[in-house]
């Protein structure tokens, strides 16, 4: 399977079950089309029937030449390779241990957004901020159900987690005196929407937190149109320079600002570059996932103008990245070297079974977004049991058992998709969401060709 298409006048081929990513003329480009359907290739013998199809465009040369060159990416197995990773997703079996938790310290919040998937912080039941004791058994818990990894991360999550941060501190306190007990080593993350924001907190932060999120959705007007207090007040003025002040005392790493972009703000490209302009190196502003029956929920028909926006942005930000005013744009990072390992290309992000969501009370859920689907709840930390039948459909979920996915040349960039959205629209982990498929596709197309241009910008200046 391939997948080739072209941005910016740059040709791009992918080969989906090898890896490689090939720059073309517009030769080989037209000629690919002509060839996959007469495959297998026998030599690099031009047949003259292509050669007919193809001349009226291309010289005699230019087609042979051209096959030559398909012919010899066939032959080192980089072009029309076969899927050698089916059988891999089939037999596959998983044994996992949990390796990572969210811990959600606080289902309340001190601010109201318009768009929260967590109901504005109480995840559609009471308010309420976890105790230190839960928090000291999740622990526990992730420590017996870790086997024998020692790498493991505990994220910090809300509702607004500084709200109730004594007993953050007390449980990352507990976590380190832990880990030298059982030799682990945790990692620990927080996400604020910086309001609580003090000096003794970024002190405690950046001495204990290896990445921060900082929620911010881009301009004033956009942030504060959906971002808001409790009275209905913006945030904005109040976070931006706490959020300035966080980053650089990091010294521009080891943090993302994230933000959402919904209908209201489908030109999101100006709330990144706006993020840029502040100074902040790291970004991610994400498309809301909500119902249509929400008004600034994303529609289908909105995905030519999200196209159009994607690729917008990726023009700007490779400009500025030539410019020596680069940042890292969360969608556009891609490592065409050494991509992740089999199993997570197949399988993402973990959930369910190596991920696992504690709410306030010490339920468990397969992640922070699963957290009020009483259905999906998994146990509690207090009894360390997990249901079994429902870690196992996260477990043999992979892009195999998605027959969406099956045929998709981006596959293995997303490895599926959010399971979480799936369920949300589709109340199946196995039936991704169509919006989020189409963007993750453009998004993609977009960081290949940010990747081309560079190399062959790095190619003009030697």
């Amino acid at each position: 399977m391939i997948h080739k298409f072209s941005m910016q006048d740059i040709n791009i081929v992918v080969d989906v079950y090898s890896g490689a990513v090939h720059v073309v003329d517009d030769a080989v480009y037209d000629l690919l089309d002509v060839i996959e359907p007469r495959l297998p290739m026998a030599n690099d013998d031009c047949p003259q029937d292509i050669i007919h199809e193809l001349q009226e465009k291309y010289s005699v040369r230019q087609i042979q030449e051209a096959y030559r060159e398909i012919y010899e990416l066939y032959r080192q197995g980089l072009l029309f390779t076969e899927d050698v990773y089916k059988e891999t997703a089939e037999s596959m079996s998983k044994r996992s241990v949990v390796k990572a938790l969210c811990l959600h310290v606080a289902h309340d919040c001190n601010l109201r957004c318009k768009y929260c998937f967590a109901s504005t912080g109480s995840f559609e039941g009471k308010r309420s901020l976890m105790s230190a004791e839960v928090g000291k058994k999740a622990i526990d818990f992730v420590i017996n159900r870790s086997g024998k990894r020692r790498n493991i991360e505990i994220d910090f999550f809300g509702g607004e987690p500084l709200m109730n941060f004594g007993v953050v501190k007390e449980i990352v306190e507990y976590a380190k005196a832990k880990g030298k007990e059982y030799n682990k080593n945790f990692r620990f993350t927080i996400t604020t929407n910086g309001l609580l924001l003090n000096d003794e907190i970024k002190q405690y932060i950046n001495e204990n937190m290896a990445n921060i999120v900082l929620s911010l959705d881009g301009t004033k007007e956009v942030n504060d149109n959906m971002r808001i207090r409790v009275d209905g007040r913006g945030c904005y003025d109040d976070i931006v320079p706490k959020f300035i002040d966080l980053a650089e005392s990091r010294n521009q790493d080891n943090y993302y600002v994230r933000g959402t972009f919904t209908r209201h703000n489908l030109h999101f490209a100006k709330d990144v570059l706006h993020l840029a302009d502040l100074g902040f190196k790291q970004t991610s502003v994400e498309p809301v996932v909500a119902p249509e029956s929400e008004d600034y929920a994303l529609r289908e028909e909105d995905l030519p103008i999200l196209f159009k926006e994607y690729e917008n942005l990726a023009v700007q930000y490779l400009k500025r990245k030539k410019e020596g005013k680069g940042f890292n744009f969360f969608h556009f990072m891609i490592d065409l070297t050494q991509g992740p390992c089999v199993i997570k290309r197949l399988s993402g992000c973990g959930s369910g079974h190596e991920y696992l969501a504690v709410t306030p009370e010490g339920d468990i859920y397969p992640c922070h977004q699963f957290v009020g689907h009483e259905e999906c709840k998994m146990g509690n930390v207090f009894d360390g049991n997990l249901d079994e039948e429902i870690k196992q459909q996260f477990e043999r979920s992979n892009v195999y058992t998605k027959p969406k996915c099956m045929n998709c040349w981006a596959k293995f960039y997303c490895s599926g998709g959010c399971p979480a959205n799936a369920y949300q629209f589709n109340h199946d982990i196995n039936k991704p969401y169509d919006i989020g498929c189409e963007l993750e596709k453009k998004r993609v197309e977009c960081a290949l060709m940010i990747q081309a241009a560079l190399a062959i910008s790095d190619c003009d200046d030697e």
